[in-house]
């Protein structure tokens, strides 16, 4: 797959954290799984692939086979820091190790700890465009970006 011809707008749609190791958040479309959508085109039209996949292939010159996920080391859905070094947020599992990573950081739908999981596919969907929406408006702003990475509405009225 030739991917120079659309490896510009993709980047133009990450936003990169400040600080040394933060995340590569992506901006354009989020899928109703909460996890983002890029299209590319193809000899024979167009192609939905996931941009953390994209990021991956673009970096590391890697292509995954399609059984492989790539999974998070932040637990966030719109990461796509997926450099193959030490510095990368993402890396390459299959199924059964995902689900253990899942179950291990008890990201699973039971779990209440994880600020993203248990709390259904809309909800997550919505975490996901929330948090891009606010990258999307502000940029990189501490005091709104950080709040919603760790699932927490910043509108959402407080008890003090």
């Amino acid at each position: 797959m030739s991917v120079t011809r659309d490896e510009a707008r993709f980047w133009s749609k990450v936003i990169k954290g400040p600080r040394e190791n933060d995340c590569w958040l992506w901006t354009g479309a989020v899928g109703d799984d909460g996890y983002g959508r890029f299209w590319i085109k193809t000899p024979t039209g167009q192609q939905a692939v996931r941009p953390q996949r994209l990021a991956h292939l673009l970096l590391t010159g890697e292509q995954l086979h399609p059984d492989i996920k790539l999974l998070h080391s932040c637990d966030i859905p719109l990461c796509v820091r997926a450099t193959g070094g030490r510095d990368s947020h993402l890396f390459p599992g299959t199924q059964v190790e995902n689900l253990m990573d899942r179950s291990q950081k008890r990201r699973h739908a039971n779990a209440h700890s994880w600020r993203w999981r248990g709390v259904g596919r809309v909800n997550f969907t919505a975490r996901s465009r929330q948090l891009r929406d606010a990258l999307k408006a502000h940029g990189w702003e501490e005091s709104v970006i950080r709040p919603l990475m760790s699932g927490h509405d910043p509108d959402a009225p407080t008890l003090f």
